[in-house]
């Protein structure tokens, strides 16, 4: 009789367990409905113009070289005799699209193809979504009071729109107080070591930026200080790590050949691009908000997925 009593109450417990585990992930997916709901109107209100994603490009973001990048491989296709990768991230795109239009987002979805221990950051998936945008004529001042703008308008509508649902997850909407404090990675790298970024993260109750590092060749390098770049990250705190990346654009031809060259990338392979650069680029900067990541960070959920 305790026996079957006691079988009675684990399957009471798991079928209660379920439901509550249902009740949190549809929570969750409201919230993260909230999110794209605000985030393509403040694009739409702070005068960006929406454009569609690419999925497909003979010149895509190299993702390299970058000391935090884990990509396996970009995928390719061969279509009529043509090879066509995968866009991992919109930058290229939006370089050339910021010449016609001042203010430019795409809700953009990306695949990397990541080594498989990147599963345990609770921070990587193969498949996730951007928030990127572009502004011409900009530098990061102008990049930082968007998105600082951005964040303190989402404390507010996650509040007014889906309180209820982060009271299903037992917590609060997070309030983002702004502006954010600034670090460089020198700065960084000498208080936490060069793994700074969870430690620094776990140090912190507000997100912060963290500027200059070595990246990609289309990331603007000051041209008065030579290997110190005009680019920045936002690190969510809590532990939760990086949620944004950004800079300033390499927008000069013999700019962005020498710097493709430096890395030892193949210049057949950005010839479309570069004939573009050629044409002449506009200066500008821009950031991709990672909103599978942001969406992590205000349900303090374990896994980004």
């Amino acid at each position: 009789m305790q026996t079957q009593t006691a079988k009675l109450v684990q399957i009471s417990e798991r079928k209660a367990g379920a439901e509550a585990d249902m009740k949190a992930m549809k929570a969750r997916l409201h919230i993260v409905a909230e999110l794209f709901r605000y985030t393509v109107d403040f694009f739409h209100q702070e005068s960006f113009l929406q454009l569609m994603p690419v999925m497909l490009g003979k010149s895509v973001d190299p993702l390299g070289p970058d000391p935090g990048s884990s990509i396996v491989k970009i995928p390719e296709i061969e279509y009529q005799g043509e090879k066509l990768r995968l866009v991992t991230s919109m930058i290229l795109h939006k370089q050339l699209a910021v010449k016609h239009f001042s203010r430019i987002f795409i809700m953009s979805p990306n695949i990397r193809l990541e080594r498989s221990e990147r599963i345990r950051t609770g921070k990587h998936l193969f498949e996730f979504t951007q928030a990127d945008f572009e502004l011409r004529d900009a530098k990061m001042d102008d990049v930082f009071a968007i998105v600082e703008k951005y964040y303190a308008g989402l404390s507010k509508h996650m509040k007014e729109h889906a309180r209820e649902h982060f009271k299903v997850l037992g917590i609060e909407p997070f309030v983002f107080r702004v502006p954010f404090k600034r670090y460089t990675t020198h700065e960084l790298i000498d208080k936490y070591g060069e793994d700074w970024e969870l430690k620094a993260s776990m140090q912190h109750e507000q997100p912060f930026w963290a500027v200059c590092h070595k990246r990609e060749f289309y990331d603007r390098e000051d041209p008065e200080r030579e290997g110190h770049y005009l680019n920045y990250d936002l690190v969510y705190p809590l532990g939760f790590g990086e949620g944004l990346s950004g800079a300033e654009r390499e927008h000069e031809f013999e700019r962005i050949k020498l710097r493709i060259e430096r890395d030892g990338l193949p210049l057949e392979a950005y010839s479309h691009y570069l004939s573009k650069a050629k044409e002449g680029f506009e200066p500008s900067a821009g950031a991709g908000i990672g909103m599978e990541r942001l969406a992590r960070f205000l349900t303090k959920a374990k896994h980004v997925s």
